[in-house]
């Protein structure tokens, strides 16, 4: 077993040699459930937009196994959560790769190449948030909720007999919670429960809309981004569906069924507001850090200069981050395959000519812009968590910045030339965004162990050991998917060609690549939502510098909700609103934390369960080769279905709340 307690440099001590934290048996359980989680979020995030943070039903499942062993420690267990968090970030990557096949250059996922953008990336996310953990975690105040809750699972769940109970219920709210949302994903895949509620309008030439989905995996990520963050984007569905459609819609009139027409408006208008509002908050985001990122990485220069000198006993446990010289040996060796892929990519095609220009711009743009990325995206994980991190925001800018120097580099392309530019911003922009979801998640990681005494460079190997294992099942995930369902929008759609996959990031990031280098870009309505976010963070900025409460209107998530579908923000804001109410029920009863903790991790669960179940459904449909294998009902069941539907949702998760509440209950007594 690897457990020894020194970073690379310092000194041995017994204490050190005493301390069982990086061990072999933990890296494979970590790998174990990255490979699942993987698979899960990959299907979220193509379905309604949003992944999930795995960090907590990691962490509570590797209690449950390691609790077998006599020798299972906090420590261990911190790096398994911290190994299958991988699962919920290097998965991101599906806002962007999609579009290669909507855009018709890939038939399905090569294996190789999307591996290799997600490890290269991904690897490079981990060595740029490194040099920041001291600007972003040690001597910041960000909350980081989910890096929090996780150490409070890690706490209570080790050791004690109140930690042993709690753990004991905490599985269990994370397996009867996923067994529920398998249970009303598969039913609803029957369709006597409808899948979403809608409601479209006019009034007069206007006309506007709301969705719902009757999702447990929405309504429980809703749970865990807070009250603060579901308003904000409540907000953002009120200028998206409120004003701007109803707007749009009666400027231009059109016929046609109001939800044809307000769809189509958000589609190709309002979602570039919603783009231009992400984009101003990551940049100013980006502003707020610029004095915090040079202090860390000058910090982190200080520690690798004083364990060079063999004064690394001196420094705390929780200050032993990986050398900055292994830092950039390993970034500067991740260019070489960057390079290659790249390289691969263009090779002759029709702008191979152009391949020596545009391979070393990008793996510029990639190391320059991917560490800009990484400090955004590090800095939004400890803002809002990582669960409902908007980095698909950061790929709007980054493939937009791209398709820019490609154009430049390869001025006056058309036809053929014109797409592979196209393709080729969209593999680049791949590579930007694993880095900057690995970015997301290691910081929220770090914060953990810096709360349980964790060694920080062996967190960082340890993440290393999870953008390995789960880019080995994005490729064939996605393939299985593609083949399944398809993408709206793309040439060529899987068996079930009725309900191809929304995937509505890849959506948007592939139109505004095709956008920029086709010279038909939506600019007014990006400018306009420029303007829309920098109303919002002036908002945002009054309220918390007149607010006692610390009142806030977090930009981004505002952004987040004028670009995402309704049906994925309702779902998204009533599971922050339900979660706010059941915190706020549970509080003046016993065992108060136990019960918010529990809450949490019902919701981890929620998210776990549908996902898991759409991917077994999506390997049914591929076997079928029918696009509703389980369907029992005909078309004219739609309406009680809806009503059906509703009604079971909602009783099910008072239900669910109630008993989780109930399990805290009991432990006090």
């Amino acid at each position: 077993m690897l457990h020894s307690e020194t970073a690379p440099g310092a000194v041995k001590t017994e204490a050190a040699q005493a301390r069982l934290e990086l061990t072999v048996r933990g890296l494979l359980l970590g790998a174990a459930i990255t490979l699942v989680f993987t698979a899960a979020n990959v299907y979220l995030g193509l379905k309604v937009g949003l992944t999930f943070a795995s960090s907590i039903p990691a962490a509570v499942i590797s209690m449950a196994i390691l609790r077998m062993f006599k020798t299972g420690t906090i420590y261990e267990n911190n790096i398994v959560q911290t190994v299958a968090s991988a699962a919920g970030t290097i998965s991101s990557v599906i806002f962007v790769l999609p579009g290669l096949v909507m855009v018709g250059w890939w038939d399905g996922f090569p294996f190789w190449p999307a591996f290799g953008v997600c490890v290269v990336g991904g690897i490079l996310g981990v060595m740029f948030t490194i040099p920041l953990r001291r600007a972003l975690v040690t001597t910041s105040d960000l909350p980081y909720p989910e890096g929090v809750a996780a150490a409070e699972v890690l706490r209570v769940g080790t050791g004690s007999r109140e930690g042993a109970v709690e753990g004991k219920a905490g599985l269990l709210a994370v397996i009867w919670g996923g067994i529920a949302s398998a249970a009303f994903a598969a039913v609803t895949a029957t369709r006597v429960f409808a899948g979403e509620i809608d409601y479209y309008f006019r009034a007069g030439a206007s006309a506007s809309g709301l969705g719902f989905s009757l999702s447990l995996a929405l309504l429980g990520a809703g749970h865990l981004i807070g009250l603060a963050v579901g308003l904000a984007i409540l907000a953002g569905f009120v200028i998206a569906w409120g004003i701007f459609v109803p707007i749009l819609t009666a400027m231009h009139p059109a016929a046609g069924d109001a939800a044809t027409i307000a769809t189509a408006v958000w589609s190709h208008q309002v979602r570039f507001i919603g783009a231009g509002a992400i984009g101003i908050s990551a940049i100013w985001t980006l502003l707020r850090l610029a004095i915090p990122v040079w202090t860390g990485l000058v910090s982190a220069i200080e520690a690798s200069r004083r364990r060079a000198k063999g004064e690394g006993y001196l420094m705390a446990r929780t200050e032993h981050d990986m050398p900055i010289g292994i830092v950039t040996i390993i970034s500067i060796a991740c260019l070489i395959p960057m390079a290659v892929l790249f390289v691969a990519f263009l090779n002759g095609g029709a702008i191979s000519q152009y391949i020596v220009p545009l391979v070393i711009g990008s793996v510029l743009y990639v190391v320059v812009i991917g560490f800009i990325v990484a400090a955004v995206a590090g800095y939004m994980a400890g803002l809002i968590g990582s669960s409902n991190s908007p980095v698909s925001g950061l790929a709007i800018l980054a493939v937009i910045g791209i398709s820019l120097i490609v154009l430049f580099v390869a001025h006056g392309a058309t036809g053929a030339s014109q797409a592979a530019l196209v393709a080729f911003a969209l593999f680049v922009t791949s590579v930007v965004l694993s880095a900057a979801t690995i970015a997301n998640d290691n910081l929220q990681d770090l914060k953990t162990g810096q709360l349980v005494d964790a060694t920080p460079w062996r967190q960082q190997a340890a993440l290393l050991v999870g953008v390995v294992f789960g880019s080995l099942v994005i490729p064939p995930v996605l393939n299985l998917l593609n083949l399944a369902n398809g993408f709206a929008g793309a040439p060529h759609h899987g068996a079930n060609a009725a309900q191809p996959l929304p995937a509505p990031q890849a959506t948007l990031i592939s139109t505004l690549a095709k956008g920029v280098i086709g010279g038909n870009i939506n600019w007014g309505m990006i400018w306009l939502g420029v303007a829309v976010g920098v109303a919002v963070i002036i908002i945002d900025e009054v309220l918390r510098a007149t607010s006692k409460e610390k009142r806030k209107l977090p930009p981004l998530a505002v952004g987040l909700g004028i670009y995402l579908p309704t049906s994925t923000t309702a779902g998204a804001v009533l599971g922050a609103v339900i979660g706010w109410f059941y915190n706020r029920a549970v509080s003046r009863g016993r065992n108060a934390d136990m019960a918010k903790r529990l809450g949490v991790l019902l919701a981890s669960g929620l998210i776990v369960g549908e996902s898991l179940f759409g991917v077994l459904l999506s390997g049914i449909i591929v076997v079928s080769k029918s696009g509703t294998p389980l369907s029992l009902v005909p078309d004219s069941f739609l309406v009680p279905s809806e009503i059906i539907g509703g009604i079971a949702f909602l009783a099910l998760v008072a239900l669910l709340y109630r008993w989780v509440a109930g399990m805290a209950q009991k432990a006090a007594i």
